[in-house]
């Protein structure tokens, strides 16, 4: 397994064109496979070498208990033989583990032809916008919200083992822990949301991924005499669209067409359930993580922003057209194996400011090797772009940069919030100034 995880890294070394997206078997023909490449920013060419990830084994200090990462089990070296389009088949040795749905790790062995370089914009070295990062918290935060909890503001964080916190503000930018509360293990947390829905009062929101059932949900709790409770469990993916007093809660159906989910409608309480009302939002077989709407392009037509699955940001224009950037901002840690697919939850794209003069904030996940890390969510710092729309195009404006990972953000009416992920485990909240 050594020799294997050498054989990677010497591959980063020496190849320079690498696996930028998840490059995923799609049909096994004997000892042919067929590859969906539609996903990558580079040509595929005859003689590419790849390998077929067969297994992955989580490594754990057995002293700490602390997750360092998976252990790969590889298929032997293959080599590409044929490619079309959007796909490319190659050749490997005839193996009954191979299946469809397991990713690939794929090298180049003729330098690719030259393109231009894809990176985010330079911003200006000092950034224009204020940020508070508070003191980190033993938890590795994968979502933050915002919301009137304990009758005050509270922070609403979402930590990877599926505790939900209840924060105050408290002095030299401390957090102080009013109410947790932990769902039950095998529900993989995804993302977490605030807002008041029932009788005036804020609820909170937590969509996880039942491991067992293979089932996308989301646990509704809500602050019942100094205890959070749930009291209910809804067959949707949930997440607040907008800013502060402004923000709604959305419901989505999974598993829409596939692996694709629907398209979302806005959360209601009446008869004295939760469900969704008719006002329906076009996500664009997207997730609602990595979406949102606005005013952007003028103050008159509502305009959808996503992250494409290869790495842009999107703007659908009032003609139906799609401006987008030229940066890539798609990288994320949060994903889930739903039967033969891998879904990807992006960062939220938060948006606010005039209506036809927007800003939009967007996360940046720095790999920490290399192309292949980005792959399986490995990452080492991040980033918050700040955005315009400015001649049919996005474009970064100002960046923040952070000293941790972001799994998500989160909009106040002040700031856009969010969590970084430090190297020894632990997080901050990080509010950063409109």
């Amino acid at each position: 397994m050594k020799n294997k995880f050498l054989f990677m890294l010497t591959a980063f070394l020496f190849f320079s064109a690498c696996l930028q997206a998840q490059v995923m078997v799609v049909r096994v023909d004997g000892n042919k496979v067929y590859l969906d490449t539609s996903v990558l920013n580079r040509n595929v060419q005859k003689g590419d070498l790849f390998k077929v990830i067969l297994s992955a084994e989580k490594l754990t200090n057995p002293k700490t208990g602390k997750d360092l990462g998976l252990v790969y089990n590889y298929s032997q070296e293959g080599k590409i033989v044929e490619v079309q389009p959007l796909y490319a088949i190659g050749e490997v040795a005839a193996d009954k583990r191979i299946s469809v749905g397991q990713e690939v790790v794929l090298t180049a062995t003729a330098p690719a032809p030259q393109a231009p370089a894809v990176t985010v914009q330079e911003a200006a070295k000092t950034s224009t916008h204020r940020k508070t990062v508070y003191e980190p918290v033993e938890q590795e935060i994968i979502g933050v919200t915002e919301a009137n909890i304990t009758g005050a503001d509270n922070f609403i964080t979402l930590s990877k083992k599926g505790q939900v916190t209840v924060w105050a503000q408290g002095e030299k930018n401390t957090l102080k822990e009013k109410l947790s509360f932990t769902l039950p293990a095998g529900k993989r947390v995804l993302t977490v949301s605030a807002a008041p829905v029932k009788d005036k009062k804020a609820q909170i929101f937590v969509s996880y991924f039942d491991e067992k059932r293979q089932t996308i949900s989301t646990a509704v709790l809500e602050n019942q005499n100094g205890t959070l409770k749930e009291i209910a469990t809804l067959s949707y993916f949930a997440k607040e669209l907008g800013c502060g007093q402004n923000k709604q809660i959305w419901l989505q159906k999974p598993f829409v067409s596939g692996a694709y989910p629907g398209n979302a409608r806005l959360i209601a309480y009446t008869d004295g359930k939760f469900a969704p009302a008719k006002e329906t939002l076009s996500t664009y077989r997207n997730w609602l993580t990595g979406l949102n709407r606005y005013a952007v392009e003028s103050a008159d037509v509502q305009n959808i922003i996503y992250t494409s699955s290869n790495g842009p940001l999107r703007l659908v224009t009032a003609s139906g057209k799609r401006a987008e950037s030229k940066d890539l901002f798609a990288a994320a840690p949060n994903r889930v194996k739903y039967k033969q697919e891998i879904l990807k939850f992006y960062p939220s794209v938060q948006v606010f400011g005039p209506e036809g003069r927007a800003t939009l904030a967007a996360v940046e996940n720095i790999s920490k090797l290399g192309i292949l890390s980005d792959t399986f969510g490995q990452y080492k710092s991040s980033k918050i772009h700040f955005l315009a729309f400015e001649k049919g195009r996005l474009s970064v404006t100002d960046t923040v940069e952070l000293d941790g990972v972001v799994y998500d953000t989160a909009c106040t009416d002040k700031a856009v919030l969010t969590a970084e992920v430090l190297p020894d485990g632990n997080s901050s909240v990080v509010e950063i100034f409109k």
